[in-house]
């Protein structure tokens, strides 16, 4: 028998709900779950971060799941049905954990790559973020799981997030940064929206109503609901007047009875006001029940999915995101049909580096690293050698590999502790085995704990090398680390703020200790929630005596190395070699939300490193695994260099399937890698200043900012080598006469025709000039590309390229509408933003205006 809700009378509903009920509709119980209302049958639904996998509703003890890559690198591919097919594969992996709402995709611009979210982002480019937006929203929604595709707007770098406001023009504003989420809204509909941290104008985007109901509602005719991004929610009736749906994470903060009964007494908010963003939620509560019912009124239990089959698609898919950059003297392939003497070398080879940090990391149900990979694919008798050259870490290893619980289990116990009337530890409420050594309490606490509690963390540490050890402890709250009964780091009487958690923690705060292979050592470490006494941290900034938000304990080690040798050892290792291997870049800890990169350096000594690797063997390829650009000052010196992104669970396999010629690479760059940071377009202005960030570049994001100043890139947008060799050729353009913009559509067809000696495939792009107008406007602009898939030896095939109006639109400011104007438009195809060699024009005779999509 159907469920009550699901043929209910949302507005009877709606009439129903006690004034209190309506108001808890508008926050959440908890973390990851919309409000539900037993008397009338209204169910809660649950969601779920993130972009590159499904995380489930739970940091602390988290439900294994598939990583894919990063969203830089799916936009790598230039192939929406691939992501279409990665939408439906999320789709799958979120209703397994019992969620029918994916906090997905992530469609800002990469306007600088230092912002620390830039790989959760497709592109620096807005119709290759929209149209893969488009593609990612439409394979999730297929299956009945709602987008909320995020951060409405300008959500494009870390610093002073939650206060900076992007002081942006209104025509890049439109053309750059919402441009991507009007693609997604015309082409997909995606069901939800998240609103950005930020402002724009100097109001917060979710109590923005010119934003949330002039433009997204209004223009664009969303139906479905706006959502706060976590704790992004700052006012009770301006948010909820603006258009602003739903509080998240609840508690709420803002959306409590006594604040919202207090501004409708003020006549601040109006009884339909409140009435209309319940109708909104129950609407999308229902629309998402009806087509999960299973997973809406199931058993709430989270599982895993791991297959043949899932983990084939997510090689398959990794491999298709890797961009080869440099291929001297073909290198690479490197020859499979003998056996070779390989060293691999690098601080990432044997680290499980699938993915960038904060909302998008995940519990893996498995990894396969470059090591493994590699040695799994390579020759049976060739003769791999590994050194990891190197650190590079930023936060020192986790060390959930090496400890067991006092029971003998993997990992080590967690035990929760309610305090008594004196703030003292008292009784044990509950216990869990942790398989992670980074401890995150944010969004789950046992049931019974008083408002102030501690952790108790056991194991048995053995480690297989006997040495000198650094370990770390990181914390936002307080902890301490004791080895064998000895009190061995104190973060907990002083401390000082550092990046962990959002930055709402501390540094790393370590020391040294000699471990013994074999030797079984106990580590306890002691957590509580309450901040230090004011003023007792470092810098006297009182930052850490407020209540943090986020709430958890890391701790890391590894052995001490001598770093001088370390690179003689490897240099040593790579002289002997038939051919290097460099796998390194950045990790989750370098690129995550809350903080920026300091710099476009590798972090550690990495380019000392692979520059003496070059030297010591021509044959050196390196592996980047980086969300973005990093420098590489040692680029005239190496032989091949693959950009990797972060793979996800399959980063071995698709690293070793590239290397090794099983896959002929096809990813290009949906960024330009600069030279140096002062080549970014947003240099010296990525940075909030006195509560502003100004984006002084407008619309010259990116390759446009290149073409416009001259400047070199050490590799531009869109490129990308091959195994093979392609070229193209007959160009033919549909012209006609169009009566309105709406009617307005070209069709270009392109012959693709593979002149190298194997099987590959190739991404023609498209870029249109606009007519001098008089305005100040970018040369040439992607709008449109195309994917040749497995072109055979020798063989040619077409590929259609479709534009529609906005191909040919700018954003008109003195008419705050889109506009064509008449005039001639030139059509550059090619490879990359910097190779096109084909050219044809269109003449548009009429101008055309309008508003909304």
């Amino acid at each position: 028998m159907a469920h009550p809700f699901l043929t209910a009378s949302i507005p009877d509903l709606v009439s129903k709900l006690k004034t209190d009920e309506k108001i808890s509709l508008l926050g959440a119980p908890n973390w990851w779950n919309t409000t539900a209302i037993d008397r009338l049958a209204i169910p809660s639904i649950r969601m779920s971060d993130g972009p590159n996998g499904v995380r489930g509703s739970s940091h602390f003890v988290s439900t294994p799941a598939q990583c894919l890559p990063c969203a830089t690198a799916l936009a790598s591919t230039f192939d929406s049905e691939l992501i279409q097919k990665v939408g439906v594969f999320l789709a799958q992996e979120t209703k397994a954990k019992s969620s029918v709402i994916l906090l997905a995709p992530t469609c800002n611009i990469q306007r600088t790559p230092l912002g620390g979210r830039a790989f959760e982002s497709f592109s620096e480019d807005p119709h290759l973020s929209g149209t893969m937006a488009a593609a990612y929203v439409n394979g999730l929604q297929s299956e009945g799981v709602s987008a909320t595709i995020k951060h409405l707007v300008a959500n494009d770098q870390e610093h002073e997030r939650t206060a900076a406001d992007s002081v942006v023009s209104n025509r890049a504003l439109r053309e750059i940064y919402l441009y991507p989420f009007m693609l997604a809204q015309k082409y997909a509909q995606p069901g939800a929206y998240m609103t950005s941290y930020g402002r724009i104008k100097g109001v917060h985007c979710s109590e923005n109503k010119e934003l949330l109901t002039n433009i997204l509602r209004g223009e664009w005719k969303f139906k479905g609901i706006i959502v706060s991004d976590w704790f992004g929610t700052y006012s009770v009736d301006s948010a909820i007047n603006a258009g602003l749906d739903l509080e998240m994470p609840g508690p709420p903060r803002w959306r409590n009875s006594l604040l919202v009964l207090h501004c409708l007494s003020a006549q601040k908010l109006l009884s339909s006001t409140i009435d209309e963003r319940v109708t909104n939620i129950l609407t999308f509560v229902q629309q998402q029940a009806r087509k999960n019912p299973k997973v809406v009124f199931g058993d709430g239990v989270e599982r895993s999915r791991d297959s043949p089959e899932g983990r084939q698609f997510c090689r398959a898919l990794a491999a298709e995101t890797i961009v080869l950059l440099k291929n001297r003297n073909a290198v690479l392939p490197l020859v499979n049909d003998k056996p070779l003497n390989i060293a691999i070398i690098g601080p990432n080879v044997k680290e499980r580096v699938i993915s960038g940090g904060g909302s998008a990391a995940l519990k893996a149900t498995y990894v396969v690293t470059p090591w493994q990979g590699i040695k799994a694919g390579a020759h049976s008798e060739s003769t791999l050698r590994y050194h990891v050259g190197c650190y590079a870490h930023k936060y020192l290893p986790t060390l959930e590999n090496y400890l067991q619980t006092p029971r003998g289990e993997p990992g080590w116990l967690c035990t929760f502790y309610s305090h008594d009337e004196h703030g003292e530890i008292s009784v044990p409420i509950q216990e869990y085995v942790l398989n992670d050594t980074r401890v995150k309490l944010n969004d789950f606490l046992p049931e019974g704990l008083t408002t102030t509690w501690s952790i108790k963390l056991e194991g048995k540490l053995m480690v297989t090398s006997t040495a000198l050890y650094e370990l770390g402890l990181t914390v936002a709250g307080r902890a301490k680390l004791w080895v064998d009964g000895k009190l061995t780091i104190d973060n907990w009487t002083k401390q000082t703020p550092g990046d962990f958690f959002y930055g709402q923690g501390t540094i790393e705060e370590k020391a040294m200790i000699h471990l013994d292979a074999e030797t079984s050592y106990d580590i306890y470490v002691l957590y509580t929630n309450t901040p230090p006494p004011d003023g007792e941290d470092d810098k006297g900034e009182g930052r850490l005596s407020q209540p943090a938000l986020m709430r958890g304990v890391r701790l890391g080690g590894c052995e001490k190395i001598d770093a001088d040798n370390a690179i003689e050892e490897a240099v040593s290792l790579a002289r002997s070699a038939d051919a290097v291997i460099y796998v390194g870049g950045l990790t989750p800890e370098w690129e995550s939300e809350g903080f920026d990169r300091p710099s476009l350096q590798l972090p550690g000594r990495q380019d000392e490193l692979i520059t003496k690797l070059a030297q010591a063997n021509p044959r050196t390829v390196v592996c980047i695994q980086a969300g973005s650009a990093v420098a590489m000052p040692w680029i005239n010196d190496i032989a091949g260099l693959l950009q990797t992104w972060y793979s996800g669970n399959e980063v071995g396999n698709a690293i070793a399937d590239v290397l090794l010629g099983v896959v002929n690479p096809s990813g290009r760059l949906p960024l330009t890698l600069p030279v140096k940071a002062q080549d970014i377009p947003a240099y010296l202005n990525d940075r909030s200043e006195h509560g502003r960030i100004n984006y002084r570049e407008d619309l010259f994001v990116g390759y446009k900012h290149y073409q416009a100043r001259g400047v070199a890139p050490l590799f531009p947008f869109g490129f990308g080598l091959s195994y093979t060799k392609f070229s193209l050729s007959n160009l033919a353009v549909s012209r006609g006469r169009w009566t309105s913009a709406q009617s307005l559509y070209v069709q270009i067809n392109v012959t693709v025709q593979n002149d190298g000696d194997r099987m590959g495939s190739e991404v023609v792009q498209l870029y249109v000039s606009l007519p001098d107008i008089g305005l100040t406007t970018p040369r040439l602009q992607l709008k449109g590309f195309a994917k040749a898939h497995s072109v055979d030896k020798g063989a040619a095939t077409n590929v259609t390229i479709n534009l529609d109006k906005y191909a040919f639109s700018f954003w008109d400011e003195s008419q705050n509408c889109w506009k064509i104007a008449a005039g001639k438009y030139g059509l550059h195809i090619g490879t990359s933003s910097d190779d096109l060699p084909l050219y044809d024009s269109i003449e548009l005779k009429e101008t055309f205006t309008w508003k909304g999509l």
